[in-house]
């Protein structure tokens, strides 16, 4: 490609070339690689919130429905009766009788499980050898079934029997079977269901507190320890005040725990056929079962699931508005 000559300028001075022509910028094709991965995404999620979407939220929308209408021994919807299971619910003194025992229970088995799994956490973190077989010790019970932990407390450990390991113990000291599930007066039944979530739950809790612990700078302990800080006045001043978000989140999730409390309460009160209706204490969940599965009355039933959910969702956020939840640390 020939060029066009400079023009020379007195003094052997020549004029600069001139500018290339404009191109024009096509814009830059996708590739094909960021389709194929959002097939491959959408292959791979699919399935997952298809089912998510049919067995939690369309049952979510159906259980609504339904606590709106009369279903008694049907799931379908029929005549709608507005908010008359709630009002029938709430009316219901068993069904307020529960709500009163698992806010006893609340109150009880929640300061409880908190002061064990954090003394736990802090005897464990002051260990240097072993610490993390201690650890999974401890943390080897939340994975066994909330069913079988309940056979197994109901079998072996308080099966009433001389040769229960709860009343072999109390014999070497010279006490008499006890029959602790059966007796009411008094109510020893409590000592089963406490041991029992104390068990299954201390040691996860027990592993938030250990990851709350590790992530305290050395630094602040050393500076505390300079201006004389020791034992329970370390702990006062220097540790539960970095613990707050982590202690506020524990107790969040034991607040839902101990309102969902099931398993243990149905499996060591039930009795074969005759189901929980002998109970000396029941759950809200527990009373719902029974209104659902033993009644058949599925209206009354989704009514008292989504009561409960309100009370559940309220206290929580109650809970966070008080400890102030997600503020920073200090």
């Amino acid at each position: 490609m020939k060029t066009a000559p400079r023009a020379i300028r007195p003094g052997g001075r020549t004029d600069p070339p001139p500018p290339p022509p404009p191109t024009t910028v096509k814009p830059a094709r996708r590739p094909r690689t960021d389709r194929r991965a959002w097939a491959a995404f959408a292959l791979l999620t699919g399935p997952m919130l298809l089912g998510l979407g049919v067995f939690k939220y369309l049952a979510i929308g159906w259980s609504f429905l339904l606590s709106l209408s009369q279903a008694r021994g049907t799931i379908t919807l029929g005549h709608w009766v507005g908010l008359d299971n709630y009002r029938t619910l709430l009316a219901d003194p068993a069904f307020r009788g529960s709500l009163v025992q698992i806010l006893l229970f609340t109150a009880f088995i929640v300061p409880v499980t908190f002061a064990a799994s954090l003394g736990l956490a802090l005897l464990v973190h002051r260990i240097r050898r072993g610490r993390a077989v201690l650890r999974t010790a401890f943390l080897i019970p939340t994975a066994v079934s909330y069913v079988a932990a309940s056979l197994l407390w109901k079998m072996c450990l308080f099966n009433g029997l001389p040769s229960g390991i709860a009343n072999m113990i109390g014999s070497w000291f010279g006490s008499s079977a006890v029959p602790w599930i059966q007796s009411t007066h008094p109510p020893l039944y409590w000592v089963v269901l406490v041991t029992l979530r104390l068990w299954l739950q201390v040691g996860f809790y027990m592993v938030l507190f250990l990851a709350g612990l590790q992530g305290i700078p050395r630094d602040v302990y050393e500076a505390a320890a300079l201006d004389g800080a020791t034992g329970l006045r370390l702990l006062r001043r220097i540790t539960l005040p970095l613990l707050r978000n982590t202690s506020v989140a524990v107790l969040m999730l034991q607040f839902i725990a101990a309102f969902q409390a099931f398993d243990e309460f149905y499996n060591l009160f039930s009795s074969g056929l005759s189901g929980t209706g002998t109970a000396p204490v029941q759950t809200p969940l527990v009373y719902l079962y029974n209104t659902a599965m033993g009644d058949q009355d599925y209206g009354i039933g989704s009514a008292g699931a989504f009561l409960l959910t309100a009370l559940i969702v309220c206290v929580t956020l109650l809970q966070g508005r008080i400890t102030g939840f997600g503020k920073k640390e200090g």
